[in-house]
C-alpha cells in the first residue's frame, strides 16, 4: 500500500463491519492505525540496505515472522489479518475483491504507559526498573543461543555507517559533530581490533542469543508486569546480539532522558538474575555497545530529519540527534581513556 491508501484506510476504512476512524502513525518502515482498542501495524513497501519490503509477499512474512517473535515475551499480539480493496475503499479482514496488504492485529495499549512518555514526565520509579529487570533477564535466560561468531567486517559496517550522513549533520549542526562522528568511527576501529576475541569468546559462552534486537524505552509498556513489543523481524542479525548489546541500549535510552541512577539500578537488578559481566573486558564491551547504539539512534534521527517536510518535526528529530550524539561523544570518551 501507499501513503495515500492508508489514509483512505485510516479514514474510511472498515474492521469487522465498523468503521475503524483510525489515528494514523507511522515510522520509516511502518503505519501503526490506532482503532478502538485494537492497533493496526502495515509494512511500508520500502527496501533499504537492512530489510526489503518492497513486495506483498515479503510483507506478509515479515508479518509472520513478527508474530511469532514477539509473542515470545509480548500477550498484546492477536492476530495476521490481510487489507482488502475493492473499489476505491478498504477494509481489514472481512470481504474484499483484492488482497492489497497485511496488517498485524494488537491488542491497543494506553500511550500514557509507554515508557518513554513516563520518562518524558518523570514518572519512571524505582519498582518500574525492578520489574523491568527481572522481565528482561528472565526473557533473556530463556532465549535460543547464537554459536555464530561475530564478524569483523560487519561490526566495523554497522558503526562506520554514520559517515553516510555526516555531511547534513555538519550542516544542521556544525563542525564539531563531524569530528565527533570521525574520532568515534575511530575509536570503534580500535576497539574492535583489540576487544573482538573477548567478544568472540562471550559467544562461545552463550551470551549471544536471540533476543528482542530493538528494546529502547518506546518498545515497552510500564504496567505492573511491564510488556516489551516491537522486536526485530526483519534482520536477524539485529536480534542475535550479546545480552550486554541488549541491555546497553535500553541503558543509553535512560541516559539520554538523563536517568544515570535508573540505568545503574537496571544493570545491578538485571544482573542478580542473569550474571552476565564476568571480566573487566565485559565492562568496556557494554560501553562499547552503548556507543553503538548511540550511534544507530543518531542516524535514525538523521534519516527522520532529512525526510520530513515539516520543519518544526525536523527540529525534533535534530535535537534528539544533538543528544545522541553527545552520548556517543561521552561513552567514546570512557572507551578512549582505557
Amino acid at each position: 500500500m501507499e501513503s495515500i491508501e492508508i489514509n483512505c484506510l485510516a479514514r474510511e476504512g472498515s474492521f469487522q463491519g465498523m468503521p475503524l476512524n483510525a489515528s494514523l502513525l507511522q515510522t520509516h518502515i511502518s503505519w501503526i492505525l490506532l482503532s478502538g482498542n485494537k492497533a493496526f501495524k502495515i509494512k511500508k513497501p520500502v527496501k533499504l540496505s537492512f530489510l526489503d519490503f518492497s513486495t506483498i509477499q515479503a510483507r506478509k512474512l515479515a508479518c509472520e515472522k513478527e508474530l511469532e517473535i514477539n509473542r515470545r515475551f509480548s500477550p498484546i499480539y492477536q492476530g495476521l489479518l490481510p487489507v482488502k480493496r475493492t473499489g476505491n475503499t478498504f477494509c481489514i479482514g472481512g470481504a474484499g475483491d483484492e488482497i492489497v496488504d497485511y496488517a498485524v492485529m494488537m491488542r491497543r495499549l494506553s500511550t500514557g504507559r509507554k515508557m518513554d512518555a513516563m520518562l518524558a514526565a518523570g514518572k519512571v520509579e524505582s519498582n518500574h526498573i525492578v520489574s523491568l529487570a527481572k522481565l528482561v533477564a528472565s526473557f533473556h535466560q530463556s532465549a535460543g543461543v547464537i554459536s555464530l561468531p561475530l564478524q569483523l567486517n560487519e561490526m566495523s559496517t554497522t558503526f562506520d555507517d554514520i559517515r553516510t550522513v555526516s555531511g547534513f549533520v555538519v550542516e544542521n549542526l556544525g563542525a564539531a559533530y563531524g569530528d565527533l562522528i570521525e574520532h568515534a568511527v575511530a575509536v570503534s576501529t580500535q576497539f574492535l581490533h583489540v576487544y573482538l576475541p573477548r567478544m568472540n569468546e562471550r559467544v562461545r559462552l552463550g551470551f549471544r542469543r536471540d533476543l528482542h534486537g530493538d528494546l529502547h524505552s518506546g518498545n515497552v509498556f510500564l504496567y505492573k508486569k511491564p510488556i516489551l513489543f516491537d522486536c526485530t523481524e526483519y534482520n536477524d542479525r539485529f536480534r542475535q546480539i550479546d545480552v550486554l548489546d541488549e541491555i546497553a541500549f535500553l541503558c543509553m535510552d535512560l541516559e539520554r532522558f538523563g536517568q544515570f541512577s535508573l540505568s545503574e539500578m537496571f544493570i545491578s537488578l538485571y544482573c542478580e538474575d542473569f550474571p552476565c559481566f564476568q571480566t573487566e573486558s565485559d565492562n568496556l564491551i557494554f560501553i562499547y555497545y552503548k556507543c553503538l547504539r548511540a550511534n544507530i539512534r543518531a542516524k535514525v534521527c538523521v534519516v527522520t530529519a532529512m525526510a520530513t517536510p515539516d520543519e518544526r518535526s525536523r527540529r525534533e528529530a535534530l535535537g534528539l540527534c544533538k543528544k545522541y550524539l553527545d552520548l556517543l561523544s561521552s561513552y567514546t570518551g570512557q572507551l578512549a581513556v582505557q
